[in-house]
């Protein structure tokens, strides 16, 4: 971590603006707070990634949040060219006053440079990627898979500096831990899944109820988890010898359907979480 941070605050003074990227289905637990302390006065394009994983509504809420707290946010799902082109069209404006003060000085414009970071998994080196328009970072569904910074061109537009995807050391508030978690960034071996699938089912169910009725048959939407947690097992066929739910089993598939989208477009967060 304290190597990452000064990689960080090293190679801030080379570029023009920050593009910070957070999954949109969990915008401020995803969002890395050592960025706050060192950014100054740093210009920071915000990307809420995994658009198409998230509910639409309230990646919207966030948009606007951001928006109307003075920084420049945008939502993308890294398949649809035109939120590729969304991310250099916005990249384009955050450099254009640079730009200008360069021209006024009789100075050639050189392309905006960005520094673009990120927790791990996040779908960095696969935008990466799709903005080069070739394979450059690798890319992969576990955390950690960049590891050194690089310099990539992004057309005649602007050049982006890759950085490793930083999470913060430990979590003050456990429910981010969760948030984390559920969205694949923490590796599973950390936290028991079959917790962190408890903590899905009770937010679901005040959330999204309509998810555990559709998906997996319940009726009862106000009974206790354990039961929701018997019911899906059974359901499923996650069960151990004797008849028995394997937990465990449970916990994997809740998860995995989550992850997967298979349960929907649904987000762990709100606007309003900022407050508490």
């Amino acid at each position: 971590m304290a190597k990452a941070r000064r990689q960080v605050q090293e190679k801030l003074k080379l570029v023009d603006f920050v593009i910070e990227l957070v999954d949109a289905r969990a915008p401020f637990a995803s969002e890395n707070p050592m960025l706050k302390q060192i950014l100054n006065q740093k210009p920071k394009m915000r990307v809420l990634m995994k658009k198409d994983l998230a509910d639409p509504k309230v990646t919207q809420a966030f948009i606007d949040h951001f928006n109307a707290s003075g920084e420049r946010a945008i939502s993308v799902d890294v398949n649809q060219k035109e939120d590729i082109k969304k991310v250099v069209e916005t990249a384009k404006i955050m450099a254009h006053d640079k730009m200008e003060r360069m021209r006024r000085k009789g100075i050639k414009p050189r392309p905006a440079r960005a520094m673009i970071i990120g927790i791990p998994n996040v779908g960095k080196s696969t935008l990466i990627n799709r903005l080069a328009n070739k394979k450059i970072a690798k890319t992969g569904d576990r955390p950690g898979v960049t590891t050194s910074q690089q310099w990539i061109k992004v057309k005649k537009d602007f050049e982006l500096l890759d950085t490793p995807g930083i999470l913060w050391p430990k979590f003050e508030d456990e429910v981010i831990g969760y948030r984390l978690a559920c969205l694949g960034t923490i590796k599973d071996q950390i936290l028991h899944m079959d917790d962190l699938a408890v903590f899905l089912l009770r937010y679901l169910k005040e959330h999204y109820p309509h998810v555990l009725m559709e998906r997996y048959q319940i009726e009862d939407i106000d009974q206790d988890v354990v039961p929701l947690f018997d019911h899906v097992g059974r359901l499923r066929g996650a069960l151990a010898s004797g008849n028995q739910v394997d937990y465990d089993k449970t916990a994997e598939l809740i998860i995995r359907d989550y992850r997967s989208g298979k349960l929907g477009l649904i987000s762990l967060e709100r606007p309003e979480d900022a407050s508490l």
